[in-house]
């Protein structure tokens, strides 16, 4: 008999297996090196652009809010008004220090900012992973001297490192935005430490799954549950309540940049990290290459599909079914909590500060328009996934025997786009049913649920747009088909900072997210959905049109 794990004879000396196990420790690394090189020199331009985007977003944020709130009375009463609404508390996290101008400044970024950060360094991980092994680079470099945990070492170095250098030019743009240093340095450092923690869970759902596509939306869902667990301890009076503290985004908060800089609290992440990683490495160790945790299920015995169109439904319709089931939980939650957003503005300097963060005259109205904006903008990140499958089909081989029978190219890029663009309507429909029932129920006044409704379908033509880009993309520049979703982040940061940092009026108005009508429900709906839908129209039959013409692959 052998030792499973090292091939070693059973009846081996001790101290030679002990030898024979570490040099076998030693091999799985074998090339490791070279591997973060490789990862490096693939990711430097995007991954750098990242980074700085980031750390700008911070450092600009910061100088904004500095010069908007001056002195101590100002903050003060912001703080009063964050932690007042339900909503902002769940959105964005609690106040600790009310006279913090380092917290004042930074409540919109703690947890919304480390989210992103997540599923940055979540995706680098998957990246130089599970989706190089799914499209044979990996078994094609292990043909060479490369040992079976190199690459995750690779990816784990790349995003751990990329972490590091993301904390510390974030506090070097906090401080150099007037905010103390010990504050600056310590949310760097939990940018850091999320960052790290959630590369481990992308290192873990890497080798669960057997698909890129599945690990990513397997991590999505992990980093979704920690936000939502953030979001019900912070809602607890005093708060945090223990659910909080299950979450790395909560430990983030728990910090306490600029109220106190608990630095121990950075351990937490670290923790998780130690224990994540050397699972990834034992999972990576049991299993073939190509293979993962969970196996794919054999499918029926005679098939049903008949034609692209269903098969194109049965590729995403059990992701869109998921992504609905998310939608209609959100929906039920934010309509429930809309009977207590009338006790929010209690003065006027509240008024004016939630003016600042993008209010409208009526509060219900604004807090309608605002979650339901949140849940068009995921509507569209699930339109440009599922329009992304375009390139995907055809990178990894499977469409050129489609078009071998009499599937035409047309037939087969509509079969997929239609998915994608009836998808964003189910999504929005599914939010607009279950929020308009909850606020219905919770405001006792059945006509909140047409209203409601109304604007959960506004959002949908700036979804579409989204889509659109995508398959203007992959029509006419197949390999730039990803730098759709960092068109995506700009628009949403526009979105989220553009008035705090009084961008011009012409660069807030290239997002489509800007002209989607907000409550009351007017007459001047029409034009601005109307464009939008032509707009989109337009991306769609330009990139079909480009999709004709272009070899396969490109």
């Amino acid at each position: 008999m052998s030792d499973t794990l090292t091939g070693t004879p059973a009846g081996m000396p001790t101290g030679l297996r002990r030898r024979t196990r570490a040099g076998t420790l030693a091999g799985t690394l074998v090339g490791t090196t070279r591997m973060i090189g490789l990862a490096g020199r693939r990711d430097r331009w995007l991954l750098s652009a990242w980074l700085i985007g980031l750390a700008a977003m911070a450092g600009v944020s910061a100088k904004a809010t500095v010069d908007l709130y001056p002195d101590v009375a100002s903050r003060e009463e912001a703080a009063r008004s964050i932690n007042a609404s339900a909503a902002l508390v769940a959105l964005y996290g609690r106040i600790y220090d009310p006279g913090s101008l380092g917290e004042v400044s930074m409540i919109k970024l703690t947890a919304f900012g480390s989210a992103l950060v997540g599923v940055l360094m979540l995706f680098i991980v998957v990246r130089h992973t599970r989706a190089e092994e799914e499209e044979g680079r990996l078994e094609l470099l292990s043909g060479g001297r490369l040992g079976h945990g190199a690459p995750l070492a690779a990816a784990l170095v790349l995003a751990d490192g990329a972490s590091l250098l993301l904390g510390l030019l974030t506090a070097a743009a906090l401080a150099g935005a007037g905010l103390p240093v010990a504050g600056s340095v310590a949310f760097g450092l939990g940018w850091t430490a999320t960052g790290v923690a959630f590369a481990s869970v992308g290192a873990v759902v890497a080798q669960v799954t057997t698909s890129a596509r599945a690990a990513r939306g397997l991590g999505l869902v992990v980093l979704s549950i920690a936000y939502a667990l953030r979001a019900i301890g912070d809602l607890a009076e005093p708060g945090p309540s223990w659910l909080s503290w299950l979450s790395p985004i909560g430990w983030t908060q728990q910090v306490r940049a600029f109220a106190g800089d608990r630095w121990w609290v950075l351990l937490l992440p670290l923790a998780l990290s130690a224990l994540l990683v050397p699972a990834a490495f034992v999972l990576r160790v049991r299993r073939d290459l190509g293979a993962g945790l969970l196996a794919d299920r054999p499918g029926p015995a005679r098939g049903s599909i008949d034609g692209v169109r269903d098969l194109a439904v049965r590729l995403q319709g059990r992701i869109l079914l998921g992504w609905a089931v998310g939608f209609a939980i959100g929906g039920v939650l934010l309509g429930s909590i809309a009977n207590s957003i009338t006790d929010f503005l209690t003065s006027d300097s509240a008024r004016q500060f939630f003016s600042k963060l993008g209010g409208s005259q009526s509060l219900i109205d604004s807090f309608i328009g605002a979650e339901l904006g949140i849940l068009g903008a995921i509507a569209a990140a699930y339109g440009i996934s599922a329009a992304g499958r375009l390139r995907t089909e055809e990178v990894e081989g499977h469409v050129e025997p489609l078009l071998a029978t009499t599937t035409t190219r047309l037939r087969w890029a509509a079969s997929h786009v239609t998915v994608a663009l009836l998808g964003v309507v189910i999504l929005m429909v599914v939010a607009g049913v279950a929020m308009g029932t909850a606020t219905a129920l919770a405001l006792h006044d059945g006509a909140q649920f047409g209203r409601v409704l109304a604007v959960a379908l506004a959002q949908i033509p700036a979804a579409w747009v989204m889509t659109g880009l995508v398959v203007t993309l992959f029509g006419w520049a197949p390999r730039a088909t990803p730098a759709a979703w960092g068109v995506f982040a700009v628009f949403l940061t526009l979105g989220e900072f553009g008035v705090l940092w009084n961008a011009p009026a012409w660069l807030m108005d290239l997002s489509p997210f800007q002209h989607t009508p907000r409550l009351p429900v007017t007459s001047g709906w029409a034009l601005p959905l109307s464009a939008l839908t032509l707009v989109a129209a337009t991306l769609v039959a330009a990139g079909l049109a480009g999709w004709r013409e272009r070899d396969v692959p490109a």
